[in-house]
């Protein structure tokens, strides 16, 4: 499992032009599924999406997790995060997990988050969606499991 987060001020999906998930300050996480990821990887990239400190305290160091700096968490599935990009001109994609797993999977990770009390938006699970967002700094990073 991969996750692309991205530390943001606000960020919307909408599909078919119309707003399925939003948040204000928070973290945007888009979620890329392995075939060999399970549940009990879920369980170790929510605590880490929850635990992993990229908001600024006081003094300016990324010392806050998103519970402790008040944000949100929306997640978007994104299967190119999985794709197989180390030769030729065009991603291979057989490194992404079958949609029916991917699609649990997701549902179980943001399940694991809402556990922790946060607030969790989610896009649409495979429908086309167009993601908007005010990257906060810019900070992103790449989790994997």
């Amino acid at each position: 499992m991969k996750c692309l987060l991205q530390r943001v001020v606000q960020a919307s999906v909408a599909v078919d032009q119309r707003v399925v998930g939003e948040i204000q300050r928070g973290l945007l996480v888009f979620v890329g599924v392995e075939p060999g990821d399970t549940d009990e990887i879920v369980l170790r990239m929510a605590k880490r999406l929850l635990s992993y400190r990229l908001f600024s305290d006081e003094e300016g160091k990324m010392n806050l997790n998103v519970q402790q700096a008040g944000g949100a968490i929306l997640l978007v599935s994104q299967f190119t995060l999985a794709a197989d990009t180390n030769s030729g001109n065009r991603p291979s994609f057989s490194t992404a997990a079958p949609p029916e797993q991917a699609s649990r999977l997701c549902a179980d990770l943001a399940q694991a988050l809402t556990v922790e009390n946060i607030r969790v938006e989610t896009g649409q699970f495979g429908a086309d969606m167009q993601v908007s967002l005010v990257n906060d700094g810019p900070v992103t990073f790449l989790l994997s499991v």
